[in-house]
């Protein structure tokens, strides 16, 4: 199964990069909190990341702050589609289905959410 992997990122500020390993690569989106079941969150699509940051936690180059791990796992496909992506999540925080959706169509970066739904009997 591939990993997840959520980071605390400091810089511009502070914020959390959701990541998906994805055929070779870290499919990024970057999150302005800390996902809760409570909220949607809204998110924006980043450029791929390297696999390395799976298990990196430290200075990021070109004086971008520094990262942190605060969940990984592992996760599974359940839909995808051009304007979303649903997968279930096996961490030891964050367990249960996420939807990642393209509110503004598949080109957008900026205008996507993150919606959690907790796997209530890891509880």
């Amino acid at each position: 199964m591939p990993d997840f992997v959520l980071l605390e990122h400091d810089h511009p500020g502070l914020h959390y990069d959701f990541m998906l390993e994805w055929g070779g690569v870290l499919r990024t989106w970057r999150l302005d909190r800390i996902p809760s079941e409570t909220a949607s969150i809204p998110v924006a699509s980043l450029p791929d990341h390297r696999l390395i940051y799976l298990d990196y936690e430290g200075p990021v180059s070109g004086d971008r702050g520094i990262v942190s791990r605060i969940d990984r796992g592992d996760y599974e496909i359940l839909s995808e589609s051009r304007t979303g992506l649903e997968v279930r999540l096996r961490g030891r925080l964050i367990s249960g289905t996420v939807v990642l959706s393209n509110l503004a169509g598949e080109d957008s970066q900026s205008d996507w959410e993150f919606n959690w739904t907790p796997d209530l009997s890891s509880c």
